[in-house]
């Protein structure tokens, strides 16, 4: 026969924030974000706080969405009959606690349709996966403390600083989500060792891509202009848009609007996250029409088919091209430094052709336009100084 209650699995479902009564010291309690747990209210007998008053203790059962009504009448019961013959539940209760490993997958599991891209996804667990599950993986989650969390980031924080960083905030997550769902209680581990300065201070390298000079850009792209391979075509491409790597591999025919001379690159495939609209010149036209008679789903179709390039593609182009010191992601800056000492046009003009956020989030909000038609008249004239390498003594301007 099933424990019986004041709530039932509706209200459970859609109480507000607060603590509310099941009866018999068991409580659901709806935090201001929506999470909501069990805890179950006991007084130990025999055992007396430090003012001397009966110990009486809250419990976290675990989270609603994971532990039933039912569920958490029972343990409560269970609960309450230790602490009527002097047991400490903290101490004798048995609990259906997961491992760090578990729980980690888990949260991914639930995290998946907020991911930008499923790469991204599955770097978030391969970090736990190659850096906490062998040494904490097969630990309870609520077993999980300051020198369990220094296991895994003390080894790799001076030597992989960033992936260590990652580590920790993922780490993190997972331990505020076990909170949320009634597993732990206190600090979060990564919190306390942040603040106690517990790891050493490591000066970060600023890494920048070796970028081509704008100058040797006409001449290079004349040599690209002459070879018929799909990563020459795309390098031309990437050159003529100062896009990303990903945005233009992954370019797909109905991004195109030719009659507004106009390619969307949608949010997700973004840096941003928001789309963004490239204003197609004559030139980039020329480099992509032809390719239409593929009838791919890609724009630039690699080996298989209605798949794009690989991400290496154009990079070992540049190798064999013996272009040395210089990386694909590189063509960008080429870009910002003629748009600067060249075309000498606004910053956000410059920025926004890049899809680089510019100002503060309340001056973005104010200003909405993402200024396509003064970026048009840009990347025309950036068009024509790259394509005119017929002319090697042509002035810059």
């Amino acid at each position: 026969m099933a424990l019986s209650g004041k709530l039932t699995k509706k209200l459970v479902e859609n109480l507000g924030a607060g603590r509310h009564g099941d009866g018999n010291g068991l409580y659901l309690v709806v935090d201001p974000s929506g999470a909501r747990r069990w805890i179950v209210r006991v007084v130990v007998k025999g055992q007396k706080n430090r003012k001397g008053a009966p110990l009486r203790t809250d419990f976290g059962l675990g989270g609603a969405d994971i532990v039933t009504i039912n569920q958490a009448r029972e343990r409560a019961l269970e609960y309450r009959r230790m602490a009527k013959t002097g047991l400490n539940p903290r101490f004798n209760a048995k609990r259906d606690i997961p491992t760090f490993e578990e729980f980690a997958k888990q949260v991914h599991i639930d995290r998946m349709p907020t991911w930008k891209n499923a790469k991204h996804g599955q770097q978030w667990i391969n970090t736990l996966r190659d850096y906490a599950f062998p040494k904490i993986g097969r630990m309870p989650i609520d077993s999980v403390h300051q020198p369990e969390v220094m296991m895994c980031l003390a080894p790799i924080w001076t030597a992989k600083h960033e992936t260590a960083k990652r580590l920790a905030q993922r780490i993190k997550t997972v331990l505020d989500v076990a909170r949320s769902k009634g597993f732990r209680d206190g600090e979060n581990p990564v919190t306390a060792i942040k603040e106690a300065g517990a790891l050493p201070k490591v000066k970060a390298k600023v890494k920048h891509h070796k970028a081509m000079h704008w100058r040797d850009v006409p001449a290079f792209y004349a040599d690209l202009r002459m070879r018929n391979a799909m990563a020459a075509k795309a390098l031309m491409f990437t050159c003529l848009t100062g896009s990303r790597t990903g945005e233009v591999l992954g370019m797909q025919w109905g991004e195109v609007d030719l009659d507004a001379r106009v390619w969307t690159c949608p949010a997700i495939r973004m840096k941003t996250g928001e789309d963004h609209r490239v204003p197609l010149t004559d030139e980039m036209l020329s480099v992509i029409e032809p390719l239409r008679a593929m009838q791919s789903e890609y724009v630039f179709e690699g080996q298989k088919r209605h798949k794009p390039l690989s991400n290496m593609s154009m990079l070992m182009l540049l190798r064999r091209m013996q272009v040395e010191g210089v990386t694909v992601h590189g063509f960008r800056s080429t870009f910002r430094d003629w748009a600067s000492e060249v075309a000498n046009v606004p910053r956000e003009v410059a920025e926004m052709s890049l899809a680089h956020q510019v100002g503060s989030d309340v001056e973005r909000a104010y200003a909405r336009s993402d200024l396509l038609d003064n970026r048009r008249v840009l990347m025309e004239r950036w068009s024509e100084f790259v394509a005119d390498a017929s002319k090697p003594n042509r002035s810059a301007t």
